[in-house]
């Protein structure tokens, strides 16, 4: 590996840890050998994700999407490996042969965040939770089985929507704020929950019971995926490694006190290590 290209995935580490602490610490039960290509993977995602933040109108937004695109098809203006980012994630996918088109879709995926249309249905909400955080999942288990199929797709399916709507229902007071709403609208409707309502960040009893459903959501896919894990070869299991902290959030979006739009759920280092820990061993 060059200077530059460890260079990268240095930055990719450091970008991990201190971004999204949960991913980066759950990159420690994979072989060390391979973690950089996770965090390269991670940092990826956690690029895309931000690009909303980073800009002032979807279009610029989506100029960022289709830069992304060019560099994966090596179509990209001027040096793409220099940044830290694609030359680490360009490098992982020519290392173990990942699929382009999974990694396109991706970033498709992620185009919904740069609008405030509505989540029409549950459905939908699984349907881009599956093209992002599932997606990134059996990415991840790829690598993990240096680019052989390790199996357990299927796993890695209800394991990304498990992890992407308890990670939605923590970030709620956020995206309400600057007027963005992933809870589908098919089970606000349920409850006589209106879009007007969560933009005004009104916590009535019909929030709560949706929030409820899209919690019970999410454990669904969450003890799915336990009971698929056994399909993926052992070696890529660490990849579903991410899905120990989900316990931990729903449980505490249940704890008297919770403000759906003011709490930012989070849970002490020490919880979320064990949990890990605890986890690997059931794998």
């Amino acid at each position: 590996m060059t200077s530059a290209l460890e260079s990268h995935y240095a930055a990719c580490a450091d970008m991990l840890r201190k971004e999204d602490p949960d991913r980066f610490f759950a990159c420690l039960f994979a072989p060390e050998i391979k973690r950089p290509h996770l965090h390269a993977l991670y940092c990826f995602s956690l690029e895309l994700s931000r690009v909303r933040e980073l800009v002032s109108e979807p279009l610029t937004g989506e100029i960022r999407m289709q830069w992304w695109r060019d560099a994966l098809c090596g179509e990209g203006r001027g040096d793409v490996h220099a940044h830290p980012i694609a030359g680490a994630l360009i490098d992982t996918v020519e290392r173990f042969n990942l699929p382009v088109q999974a990694l396109k879709d991706l970033i498709e995926g992620r185009s919904f965040d740069l609008y405030d249309d509505p989540m029409p249905t549950s459905g939908d909400l699984e349907g881009y939770c599956g093209e992002t955080s599932s997606a990134l999942m059996r990415l991840a288990s790829l690598v993990l089985a240096d680019g052989r199929d390790p199996g357990g797709a299927e796993a890695a399916g209800h394991g990304g929507v498990a992890y992407a709507i308890t990670g939605l229902l923590r970030a709620l007071p956020w995206h309400a704020a600057r007027g963005q709403l992933y809870l589908p609208a098919d089970i606000l409707a349920r409850y006589g929950v209106t879009r007007d309502d969560v933009m005004a960040r009104t916590v009535t009893p019909g929030l709560c019971d949706a929030l409820g459903e899209l919690r019970a959501l999410a454990r669904h896919h969450h003890d799915c995926a336990l009971r698929a894990a056994p399909q993926m070869n052992a070696s890529a299991r660490a990849a579903l490694m991410p899905l120990a902290v989900v316990p931990i959030y729903l449980k505490r979006m249940e704890k008297g006190g919770y403000e759906p739009f003011q709490t930012l759920i989070t849970a002490p280092l020490w919880r979320r290590l064990y949990a890990l820990w605890s986890f690997s061993r059931r794998l």
